[in-house]
């Protein structure tokens, strides 16, 4: 095993939160070897599992002084040279952000308009660490790097937790919730931070980006902002119908000859008039029995009312019988000739 004299990490990819020197297994070191270590990262020196000490930015000398741990631990039969094994994590201070979170189950919401509806969120946070000697006791353990994949899924039900709550406390519509964003990102970002530091973090921003319905309530609510958007269905009907017209004139090969075109122009106004009517009853069936009555009325009015029987006096034909006027020369029923 090599000694170590100049300890240092530089190839520091974007989502490393902690990297150890050596990555496997331990270092040999010895009193005055360099420790290196940049603006962005905290060195944490490790030995027999203990964390012995912390550097911040700059070049260090390890010494007794430096680390006054190590003298007992070293002991002085090989002199102060004597290398020893140990451990150097290198924690990467600067923040991270587009950290992502949403909920995987659907979170059930009491709307005020709708009542039970279930919802769905997502959006992101931004974080950084603030101890990097607790997070490489409570987290790192003996790993040999650590980055923010290994940690986002176990962040990601911290933050669903404390979300959910600060949800259940909304009393709204879910029509309402967009402009009540700022406040539940501000007070889940709240009620995160004693959760992050737990673990070494500090939560440094929370964003929601949307809460949405399920897709069928998302159907309904289109549908009902649809009819609002049509406003007249009447107008709407026949404007329609006078596109098709239109199209149909603007495309002779579909539309025949000029005697068709009047025909389908007719049948148009004709199916504009009672896809009105059928609309018109189904919005206000009292008009449609008002109208309904009104036809069979005027198809009562049409039969011929017979005439009114004579009232003077009469006799009886001899030849049929029938009652006929007593001063008729034929009878009207057989035409036969009358005494």
């Amino acid at each position: 095993m090599a000694i170590l004299d100049l300890i240092q990490y530089t190839d520091e990819s974007s989502n490393d939160i902690v990297h150890r020197v050596p990555e496997n297994g331990a270092g040999e070191f010895r009193l005055g070897s360099q420790l290196v270590v940049r603006e962005s990262q905290r060195a944490v020196f490790f030995r027999d599992g203990k964390a012995l000490d912390m550097f911040g930015p700059g070049r260090h000398t390890l010494s007794t002084n430096n680390i006054p741990l190590l003298g007992g631990l070293i002991g002085g039969l090989f002199g102060g040279d004597s290398p020893f094994t140990a451990e150097v994590y290198f924690v990467n201070m600067r923040e991270f952000t587009n950290m992502k979170w949403g909920s995987t189950q659907p979170v059930t919401f009491r709307d005020t308009d709708l009542g039970m509806v279930r919802l769905r969120a997502f959006g992101t946070y931004s974080m950084r660490v603030k101890d990097p000697q607790l997070l490489v006791n409570q987290v790192v353990g003996a790993r040999g790097s650590y980055s923010t994949a290994q940690i986002e899924d176990f962040l990601r039900s911290v933050v669903i937790q404390e979300f959910t709550d600060i949800l259940a406390d909304v009393q709204t519509s879910l029509l309402d919730l967009p402009r009540m964003t700022r406040e539940m990102s501000d007070g889940t970002r709240a009620a995160l931070a004693d959760d992050f530091a737990r673990y070494g973090f500090e939560l440094t921003s929370f964003q929601i980006q949307a809460i949405t319905p399920p897709e069928e309530v998302q159907a309904m609510i289109d549908q009902r902002s649809g009819m609002s958007a049509i406003g007249n269905m009447d107008e709407y009907i026949k404007y329609k119908t006078a596109q098709g017209i239109a199209d149909a004139a603007n495309n002779p090969g579909t539309a025949g000859d000029g005697a068709g075109l009047g025909m389908g122009m007719g049948a148009g106004l004709g199916m504009a008039g009672a896809m009105s009517g059928a609309m018109r009853d189904a919005f206000n069936p009292a008009s449609g029995n008002q109208q309904q009555g009104q036809q069979q009325n005027q198809g009562q009015s049409t039969q011929p009312v017979p005439a009114a029987e004579s009232t003077g006096p009469t006799k009886f034909c001899p030849e049929c019988g029938a009652r006929i006027p007593a001063d008729a020369k034929f009878c009207p029923q057989c035409g036969a000739k009358q005494p």
